[in-house]
């Protein structure tokens, strides 16, 4: 489990493209402190596992359903990431709970800066749209953000300086696509809601 708050601005080197599959290796100084195999880190809210880890690189292996639910395969050498590691049992949850599980992509769509923060609107696919509320939280490349408002196909968040200077948020262009992972609590309530004894 991941708290949506990101521990460093990572950069893939390399990419290896399999038949069904793809290899990526990553540098990150913070999170491959301590890295062993088979150890979870996010890549923009993917929770990838850890093959290889030598200095300050690791490597990660994904599956083509990841590929195909995620932004992930258009990333390439040079792409700078977010990066965090799970989050420990009893540290404090800075964010918001988040899985790891992509549910979609988004696109931006716009920037509107200000003196002190930045307002981003991001479009929605319509089947998640139910899940995100005003002031509710979501999960954007892995950063734990606050909805500030909620469209039937699209959302805004607001962003700190903090946020713009240390997540790939700063740096993304209307037109490029990010992970986005609702909160799992919605999901768990409506099921709850939806269906008498849990079962649909």
């Amino acid at each position: 489990m991941f708290t949506g708050i990101v521990e460093e601005l990572g950069e893939i080197t390399a990419v290896e493209t399999l038949d069904d599959a793809c290899r990526f290796r990553l540098r990150g100084p913070a999170v491959t402190e301590g890295a062993r195999h088979g150890d979870s880190i996010a890549v923009n809210g993917v929770c990838l596992t850890v093959v290889d880890h030598e200095g300050d690189e690791f490597t990660a292996d994904v599956m083509a359903e990841t590929l195909n639910r995620s932004s992930l395969g258009a990333l390439a050498v040079g792409s700078r990431v977010n990066l965090e590691r799970p989050t420990a049992v009893g540290a404090r949850l800075g964010g918001h709970i988040v899985q790891g599980h992509v549910d979609g992509t988004g696109e931006i769509l716009e920037r509107k800066p200000s003196e002190h923060w930045e307002i981003v609107r991001i479009s929605l696919p319509a089947d998640l749209a139910r899940y995100v509320v005003e002031k509710g939280s979501i999960t954007v490349d892995g950063i734990s953000l606050t909805v500030v408002d909620a469209g039937p196909d699209f959302f805004t968040v607001s962003l700190i300086p903090t946020t713009l200077a240390l997540t790939t948020l700063g740096i993304k262009q209307p037109g490029d696509p990010v992970n986005l992972e609702v909160d799992i609590i919605a999901k768990y309530v409506e099921r709850l809601l939806g269906a008498p004894g849990g079962t649909r």
